[in-house]
């Protein structure tokens, strides 16, 4: 396809084009061939400037023959009629002038003006396809920094009456400004990454009859997934620290975060397959790679709730617990304090 529109092209627009084509690609296959030490390139490269001097020297041979006069053909004389019969000689009458001028010789194109006219083109063409990424911005490409994620606008969401019925309750749009830092890479031990998703939803607390808030917020990475929740309840770290006696956490250690009491420990996270197929059915719960949780009290007195900060991957590793303290003294003063 791409020959035959090439042969419907004017000689002298196809030819500097091919040229055009063959030296650039010629020479820039040859410099990647010479800098790689490969032969495969090299012989690619050879290739383009053979056809390239192939084609330059079809063009200087038509140049020379356009230079070249070709012969003129000779004009025809005008035959008298031999047969005429005899009859008295007519008087001599002046001949009129010519009054037809001879047509003008049809005007041939200029070939100079058509092949600077195609290698023009062709260098706007190149010109755009080179610097279009560089001008463009773009989401994302070989080379390009991806753009960072964003926390989805709440406006419109009717938060549960559990908010309006807890002071200075924070909501999961909030919190996922407070928890989508520009240094939370860094804080985790990955600096060089970028979050690819942000979350936020303004729930409540499960078993409680809607009537405990809990905002939660997430920011996923290529390495670490961060949830922070906030539970508006009564229950103290004390009691916290107690009832995980009974639980399957591991490597609980109990401190202080901002002089509030808090509390490290080690949890499993569940894994959970859905299908959306015919079927309707999912996957049974399975148990999923561990996530180490940093809970600390919304106060310093310790009257109830606490802010919860969940770090896992799903490689199964997880960052220093200076990363999850890093990140809690980054957080908890963007929350108000509860007052009771």
């Amino acid at each position: 396809m791409l020959g035959f529109l090439l042969r419907l092209l004017p000689f002298w627009v196809r030819e500097p084009l091919l040229i055009v084509v063959g030296s650039v690609f010629g020479v820039r296959i040859m410099y990647l061939a010479v800098v790689e030490r490969a032969w495969v390139p090299a012989v690619i490269g050879a290739a383009f400037l053979v056809f390239t001097a192939v084609r330059v020297h079809t063009v200087v041979r038509a140049l020379r023959a356009r230079r070249t006069p070709g012969p003129t053909a000779a004009t025809d004389a005008a035959v008298p009629d031999a047969a005429a019969q005899p009859q008295p000689q007519p008087q001599p009458q002046p001949q009129a002038p010519q009054s037809r001028a001879p047509a003008a010789a049809e005007k041939e194109p200029n070939a100079w003006g058509q092949a600077l006219a195609a290698v023009a083109v062709f260098a706007a063409l190149a010109a755009a396809v080179w610097l279009g990424p560089r001008l463009m911005p773009s989401d994302s490409g070989d080379g390009a920094t991806p753009r960072a994620a964003s926390c989805p606008s709440g406006k419109g969401e009717e938060l549960p009456s559990a908010y309006r019925q807890t002071s200075r309750a924070v909501t999961g749009e909030e919190l996922c400004r407070v928890l989508g830092r520009a240094d939370l890479a860094r804080l985790l031990g990955t600096p060089a990454e970028t979050a690819t998703t942000m979350s936020g939803s303004s729930g409540t607390a499960p078993l409680t009859d809607g009537k405990v808030a809990q905002p939660e917020a997430q920011v996923q990475f290529d390495t670490y997934t961060v949830n922070v929740s906030a539970t508006y309840n009564e229950l103290t770290m004390a009691q916290y620290v107690k009832l995980m006696e009974f639980g399957d956490e591991t490597d609980v250690q109990t401190l202080s975060v901002l002089g509030r009491p808090a509390v490290l420990f080690s949890d499993h996270t569940m894994k959970i397959e859905i299908d959306l197929g015919s079927g309707g059915s999912g996957g049974p719960v399975e148990q999923g790679p561990l996530a180490r949780t940093l809970s600390v009290a919304l106060d310093g007195k310790d009257a109830g709730g606490s802010c919860d900060i969940t770090v896992w991957s799903t490689s199964g590793t997880l960052p220093d617990d200076s990363a999850l303290l890093g990140i809690a003294e980054k957080v908890l003063p963007a929350l108000p304090e509860r007052t009771v």
